[in-house]
């Protein structure tokens, strides 16, 4: 599945979430197949799918310059501190038996691996309900 994308991303961040959600997912690399299980947080109010530079880096996913970079803002329509996105990674997305190849922004996230945004659960939350 391909997600539009749009020249201007959202990672919203909010200081004390009323809950949040996390989902244990697979990811394998498109390239040697190789895969890593992690938690990622569902986000609905995300704008996209993202995942983070120091796991990217970490389990060694192809990074794809972004032929031009996108600006990140915050909730507060500020620009966010970690600057705007230049690279996404191609990856094979495993969740329940469900498999998809999509692409994820590669961004700073701080502790966060993984959020799901808005894209991805507007296609799946009758599964996860």
């Amino acid at each position: 599945m391909n997600f539009d994308h749009h020249t201007e991303r959202e990672v919203r961040w909010t200081l004390k979430p009323l809950r949040e959600v996390w989902l244990d997912i697979g990811l394998k690399r498109v390239d040697t197949y190789k895969g890593v299980s992690v938690k990622a947080l569902l986000d609905s109010r995300a704008m996209g799918l993202f995942m983070s530079k120091k796991l990217a880096e970490r389990q060694g996913f192809k990074l794809e310059r972004l032929a031009k970079p996108i600006k990140v803002r915050n909730v507060d329509g500020s620009n966010n501190q970690g600057g705007s996105i230049t690279h996404e990674v191609e990856v094979n997305l495993y969740y329940r038996g469900h498999i998809e190849r999509v692409r994820m922004d590669v961004c700073k996230l701080g502790k966060t691996g993984i959020i799901l945004g808005m894209p991805w659960l507007a296609a799946y939350n009758p599964e996860i309900n």
